[in-house]
């Protein structure tokens, strides 16, 4: 299907139009435009917020063990490696590297909220 008449539709149906994949974090974000003095209009990405854990489906937990690293455990058990936000948003992560820092820690493993719905 073209790009832009895909663009199209979605607009038709007031969903944001951006070019991020349906598995981006940024998929559902928006964009805003700042028209500067000198008419230069800057599009930029509007401000992504972030789901509260309890709207996400639970499909398992995971027990962080010593060496793991966000990318390797949702390669694991999302299929992903680029998804790890996912666990991220999940688990309520600020600096989702920090996830990983302490053995036997619990992480949700969730089905990610902007995928609920379809």
């Amino acid at each position: 299907m073209n790009t832009q008449l895909l663009q199209n539709l979605l607009q038709a149906g007031n969903l944001p139009v951006n070019n991020f994949p349906v598995t981006s974090r940024y998929y559902r974000t928006g964009t805003a435009t700042i028209d500067e003095p000198n008419g230069r209009k800057i599009i930029y990405l509007r401000r992504r917020m972030v789901p509260s854990p309890d709207r996400f489906v639970l499909l398992q937990e995971y027990v962080v063990r010593e060496g793991d690293r966000l990318d390797n455990i949702a390669a694991t058990q999302i299929g992903n490696p680029e998804q790890f936000w996912q666990i991220a948003d999940a688990n309520n992560a600020i600096k989702p590297e920090e996830l990983t820092d302490e053995i036997g820690a619990r992480l949700r493993i969730t089905q990610p909220e902007n995928l609920t719905g379809f």
